[in-house]
């Protein structure tokens, strides 16, 4: 349970999941310089025992994506940033982009959660991810110094 809500910042009374996020903002800070293989280490390791772990904390607390999980907020807020090596001005844009993603969750990432488990909780926050490191990209290519 305490991988699944990141230590218990899942029980964060306040937008949770906006604290998970902030946490991956964090992780990618620590990590940002790291090569380019070692920072997906990262993600894919979070990625994979977050699937397991998210799974294992939906059967406990017995609901179906509960809102104390926010290890799924972390790997996409680390997909968002991955690779872009942006320092914290861009970091914090990123983090924006990806709460909004997150929370609009546009197609496939809303019919992502109707997976099973851990990798229905996981998925649709990838995906967000996903949309969230293409525009990151975006940005980094079309306004590198504003980052």
């Amino acid at each position: 349970m305490s991988i699944a809500t990141v230590g218990g910042v899942g029980f964060f009374p306040v937008a949770p999941g906006t604290v998970g996020s902030a946490v991956g903002v964090v992780i990618y800070m620590l990590t940002r310089e790291w090569t380019p293989m070692a920072q997906f280490a990262v993600l894919a390791g979070i990625t994979i025992v977050g699937i397991w772990a998210a799974g294992v904390a939906e059967v406990a607390l017995k609901r179906e994506d509960p809102g104390p999980v926010v290890i799924d907020e972390v790997a996409g807020q680390l997909l968002t940033l991955f690779l872009t090596g942006v320092a914290w001005k861009g970091a914090i844009v990123g983090f924006l982009i990806f709460r909004v993603l997150d929370i609009i969750k546009p197609p496939p990432a809303r019919q992502f959660e109707r997976l099973h488990g851990g990798l229905g909780i996981m998925a649709d926050d990838l995906m967000a991810g996903l949309y969230g490191l293409g525009l990151m990209m975006l940005l980094v290519r079309y306004w590198p110094g504003a980052w």
